[in-house]
């Protein structure tokens, strides 16, 4: 699965993070891939994705609360050195 790490807009982002966990969810990709690729999005797109360390509006409506919690889950996890 080819992922964009830079998005233009909200939605876009919201787009993929719901390819990404879907394909967990249907395991077609692994469990260290999708941490992965959540940390990257965040990285490249942290404006886009949380204002004052809340999801977006276009955020939680285009993903849902589950997606969001996994999401919500991964970037709570420790950074391994």
């Amino acid at each position: 699965m080819e992922l964009k790490l830079f998005h233009r807009t909200q939605r876009e982002l919201a787009t993929t993070i719901n390819q990404v966990v879907d394909a967990y969810w249907r395991n077609e990709m692994a469990e260290k891939h999708l941490i992965e690729n959540i940390k990257a999005l965040y990285n490249n797109n942290s404006e886009k994705l949380l204002k004052e360390d809340k999801f977006t509006t276009i955020i939680q409506q285009q993903c849902g609360k589950r997606r969001l919690s996994v999401v919500k889950n991964i970037l709570e996890l420790p950074v391994k050195l």
